[in-house]
C-alpha cells in the first residue's frame, strides 16, 4: 500500500520539525516543496509518501498511524 499526505503550515521551524518527523517514521518526501504568500505569512506545502507493506488501502486508515 502506498500512502500520500500534503503536509502545509506556516514557513516556521515547527513545519520543518514536523517534516523531520515524518522522515524519520520512514516516510520519503515526494517532489518539490511549495510556497504561497497569505499577505501575512509564507505558507509552506511539501508531499511526503510511504509505502506499508503487508497492508491493504481502506478508507479508515488514519495516516498519522504510520
Amino acid at each position: 500500500m502506498k500512502l500520500y499526505r500534503y503536509i502545509t503550515r506556516i514557513d516556521d521551524s515547527n513545519f520543518c520539525m514536523r517534516i523531520a518527523k515524518l522522515i524519520n517514521k520512514g516516510w520519503k518526501l515526494y517532489g518539490n516543496p511549495t510556497l504561497t504568500f497569505n499577505g501575512t505569512n509564507n505558507i509552506v506545502g511539501q508531499v511526503v509518501i510511504k509505502k506499508v507493506k503487508n497492508k491493504k488501502f481502506n478508507k479508515k486508515i488514519k495516516l498519522n498511524a504510520y
